[in-house]
């Protein structure tokens, strides 16, 4: 269900403000060696258990070998003939009307290879520079197409930092030297014979050791995939897929960069996401993006939009100012406020934990003498050290008007977000409950029930936790409500589930 769907209320964008005065505020991309074919070279690629990571957000996605073959993309299962099974077609799914369909990495890859395939049939690339301009372009095909047939290829080789293929047989006549006459690395500046040396289509040649060096550098340290340029001082043309395979030895360095490539196509892509649980290496192909719940294959149910947790009947933009607000010092700004006065001459933040109303400033560059209730002045108060006769003039009853919302502000901010975080503790707990009614289903099979039959203890937790969930969530809902007669409906329908909730969770 969407996240208004049934509901008329209106969202108070007055608590939109104070968030921001607190701090809160919302937020709104060769060498003669290279051989002639059309592959994208990513080596081998095959699927890698969980514990084989070699850093990055998402270690451990791929692995890749060496792919050797000219035949077919080296990317597709299988390597060489571009065929090799799947695993098995994708799990088409379905939540509430919302079509989408659960793929591995393995899917994913072919995917992107498909992708590039299909471009190339059109403008006849080598399949390395195709990716390197589909990235260029967030792999949106159609714009590709749009530029590359406007007229101006030499312009968008530059704006993509590729050297046009069409210019390839002319550099390699410009950069030939006998192989046995030794030169200098521009790097290291040690002597090598030129055949020690590589570079790409720039001129640009450096020996294979400062290579090898310089992209697992890049990969490793900097995480960077698809934006490694040639190391020459001022040279920004981009280092393809095949080069990199073919300098790198580490089968370590190839599964990050292959990982890399594979991430920036899913986080271009608006209608692919990577399932948020740990250690899943599953990716949600929609039909359309919207904010809509989806099931992962690892049973993690997350909103699309925002891949947070599925969050009804909270819209995304109000879910992200909440966490924003629950992980930021917001609040203890609201806690300063409510709590604290400034000296009304060097501004020093102060708190008042007993005594009489006369303050003095503790800032020895100050000193200054003022009344706790209204901050004016001292001296014309005189003797009145527990009661401030200015206290209803305008200046005074500002003040305190200021402290007093803030404290109501402080108090309502706490009423939520402690009833928020009881429902999310006791949702960290549901494994403890699953384990109970796991427990409790053995035995009733040992009792002459069938598996079958036990079910229903399962599905009960199943429903209880997405109950918690969707009342977890409603506390975030009423806290952005405007205050009118239907957020009072809404609070007091929510009364009697809080209580069957507690009541469950203990």
């Amino acid at each position: 269900m969407d996240s208004d769907e049934g509901y008329n209320y209106e969202f108070d964008e007055d608590e939109e403000c104070s968030e921001e005065d607190s701090g809160a505020e919302e937020e709104e991309d060769d060498d003669d060696e290279e051989p002639d074919d059309d592959n994208l070279d990513l080596g081998e690629v095959e699927l890698v258990e969980p514990g084989l990571g070699v850093g990055g957000e998402r270690d451990g996605l791929l692995c890749g070998e060496t792919g050797g073959g000219g035949g077919g993309s080296a990317l597709g299962p299988g390597g060489g003939g571009g065929g090799g099974g799947g695993g098995g077609g994708p799990g088409h799914e379905q939540e509430e009307d919302y079509r989408y369909e659960v793929l591995t990495a393995e899917q994913i890859l072919q995917h992107m290879v498909e992708c590039i395939r299909e471009v190339n049939e059109v403008i006849q690339n080598p399949a390395t520079i195709t990716r390197i301009l589909l990235s260029h372009f967030n792999w949106d095909k159609e714009k590709l197409m749009e530029r590359y047939f406007d007229g101006n290829l030499e312009k968008l080789f530059a704006e993509c930092h590729v050297i046009n293929p069409s210019k390839k047989s002319r550099t390699r006549q410009m950069n030939t030297r006998s192989s046995a006459q030794d030169m200098p690395c521009q790097i290291c500046y040690l002597n090598y014979p030129n055949s020690y040396f590589t570079g790409l289509e720039c001129g640009h040649k450096f020996c294979m050791q400062c290579w090898s060096e310089y992209l697992t550098t890049k990969i490793m340290e900097e995480g960077m995939g698809q934006t490694i340029s040639c190391p020459a001082h001022g040279c920004d043309i981009l280092v393809d897929d095949s080069t990199v395979m073919r300098l790198i030895t580490d089968s370590k360095v190839k599964l990050k960069y292959q990982h890399l490539i594979t991430n920036s196509f899913v986080e271009c892509n608006r209608l692919l996401k990577w399932c948020p649980a740990p250690d899943c290496h599953h990716v949600v192909k929609v039909q359309y993006p919207d904010a809509k719940p989806v099931r992962c294959k690892c049973g993690r149910q997350f909103c699309f939009n925002c891949g947070e947790n599925w969050h009804d009947p909270v819209k995304c933009k109000w879910l992200k100012k909440w966490i924003k607000k629950c992980d930021d010092d917001s609040e203890t700004s609201n806690w300063i406020a409510a709590n604290t006065k400034e000296c009304p001459k060097c501004h020093v933040t102060i708190e008042k934990d007993g005594g009489c109303n006369h303050m003095v400033c503790r800032n020895q560059n100050c000193k200054a003498e003022f009344c706790w209730v209204c901050l004016g002045p001292w001296e014309p108060h005189g003797s009145a050290w527990y009661n401030c006769n200015r206290y209803n003039e305008d200046d005074a009853k500002a003040a305190r008007d200021a402290q007093e919302r803030s404290r109501a502000a402080l108090q309502r901010y706490l009423f939520y977000c402690n009833r928020y975080m009881n429902h999310m503790q006791s949702l960290r707990f549901e494994h403890k409950l699953y384990a109970q009614v796991k427990q409790k289903m053995e035995e009733m099979q040992q009792h002459n029930m069938s598996w079958i039959e036990v079910q229903f203890l399962k599905k009960a937790v199943d429903v209880l936790c997405q109950c918690r969930a969707t009342l977890m969530y409603t506390y975030v809902f009423a806290f952005y409500l405007k205050k009118n007669n239907q957020s009072i409906i809404f609070e007091v329908g929510c009364a009697p589930a809080t209580l069957r909730g507690s009541m469950v969770g203990h």
